[in-house]
């Protein structure tokens, strides 16, 4: 389930204490000289060197995200990537696969709700010859109708399989809960009637129209040196329309009262899922929420999994993404007990003061965790590419540490005071469990 986040991290931590913390260390910025910011035709590419491996990872953002069709067409772009697996101009059907094989190398798709990466995973070696072919699925696509249809079975086939697991279950219906009017609502992957209704010509006329060089952001980290980059991108990428696409964040998670949606389902437990509003990734409160969510996860595992053996998974979700949400999660055969302990440390967390120390060891438990996350070439990349887009600036990625450090227990409580309510829940399982009061009490 792709809300987890961090969950076990701070188990130790314990409840939250009432003493107020000392001020926020000094920051300490170092210069990058491996990490290059340039425009090559129109196409703005982040480089950063690294010969530590012989690993490369380019990702190609396409960005808007859902921001860049409506529920009619949604999922049409994870859609024609895939399609292009099956066949370009230079590469017809099955020579790709054929390739890619013998070299050895990934080329992924990734949809979200702010961009859609489409991405190499590639040893340096095989980087160029594995570039032709990413580049030529991007470029010219062959989208024969024959292909569509055999993507659109996987794709259906997908959705259906999502439909028969209750976690993905909860998480559909609570983002529907949540994001009422808001581009977050329309699904990034697609839905049964946005998939059925998407023929090959509107894949060509999607392609037509978006993908264009001012939709773009190249962000790679490897062993490849700039001039030789700079050279693979003029030859194929940089050839592409330039558009008037302008990436902006977009609007606030929408902030809607407190609700509940049930799924009545016979299951060995129960599934509980909510989310709330929370600040844009510009805001100085987005570090403030995503420490107050881990605060929130080591406090609840703490006491309701590992002490009262309520639930095998219970955390706060931070949803990492330019307009940003957080939540709380839980799977329980006792809803009842379970979220009235979950209320508690809520409103100890709004209450109460960490102290200095036990913000301390949170943040270095945070920063040791996150970039164990963030060791591949593709992490980095992406960590790249969200401070670039998110605060406007790559560097952003390089004072993450001391962004962190930077945060007092004041501003954690006022995060969690300002943020954490009106939780809108989605409930999947045994509906007659559980007192909708204590549901819609948050």
């Amino acid at each position: 389930m792709r809300t987890r986040f961090l969950r076990h991290t701070l188990s130790g931590l314990g409840a939250l204490a009432l003493v107020v913390s000392a001020g926020p260390l000094a920051a300490q910025h170092s210069a990058d000289t491996l990490t290059s910011d340039l425009t090559v035709d129109g196409l703005h590419i982040i480089l950063r060197r690294n010969t530590a491996n012989n690993v490369v990872a380019a990702n190609l953002y396409l960005l808007g995200g859902t921001r860049q069709i409506t529920p009619a067409n949604a999922g049409i772009e994870p859609f024609l990537l895939d399609v292009s697996e099956r066949g370009t101009q230079r590469y017809p059907q099955g020579i790709i696969q054929r390739k890619m094989s013998l070299l050895g190398t990934e080329i992924t798709v990734a949809p979200s709700e702010d961009w859609t990466i489409f991405g190499i995973r590639s040893t340096d070696q095989a980087f160029d010859s594995t570039w032709a072919i990413f580049a030529d699925r991007a470029m010219a696509p062959a989208l024969r109708p024959a292909d569509v249809e055999l993507i659109r079975a996987q794709f259906l086939s997908a959705i259906q399989q999502k439909r028969d697991d209750p976690d993905d279950l909860v998480e559909a219906l609570a983002d529907s809960m949540a994001f009422v009017g808001h581009p977050y609502s329309v699904e990034a992957t697609g839905t049964v009637s946005s998939l059925r209704a998407i023929t090959a010509a509107d894949l060509r006329a999607y392609h037509k129209s978006q993908f264009v060089k001012s939709r773009m952001l190249l962000v790679v980290v490897g062993n490849v040196t700039r001039a030789h980059l700079e050279k693979l991108v003029r030859a194929t990428l940089a050839k592409l329309p330039l558009g008037t696409y302008h990436w902006t964040l977009p609007p606030p998670t929408p902030s809607l009262p407190a609700g509940v949606a049930f799924v009545q389902r016979s299951l060995p437990t129960n599934y509980i899922l909510g989310y709330f509003s929370g600040p844009l990734a510009s805001s100085p409160d987005y570090q403030n929420l995503r420490l107050a969510m881990t605060v929130l996860t080591g406090g609840m595992f703490s006491e309701i999994r590992s002490r009262e053996n309520l639930t095998y998974d219970v955390h706060a979700p931070f949803l990492d993404r330019a307009a940003t949400s957080g939540g709380l999660y839980v799977t329980t055969v006792s809803p009842d007990t379970t979220l009235k302990l979950m209320r508690l440390f809520v409103q100890q967390l709004q209450q109460a003061t960490l102290t200095s120390t036990g913000l301390n060891r949170l943040e270095l438990s945070f920063v040791t965790d996150y970039f164990l996350q963030n060791e591949t070439n593709a992490s980095q990349a992406d960590f790249l590419a969200r401070a670039q887009l998110y605060q406007g600036d790559y560097h952003h990625a390089m004072t993450f540490v001391d962004e962190l450090r930077a945060v007092t227990p004041e501003d954690v409580q006022r995060a969690a005071r300002l943020y954490i309510k009106n939780i809108r829940f989605a409930y999947v399982g045994d509906s007659t469990r559980v007192d909708r009061n204590l549901l819609e009490g948050f």
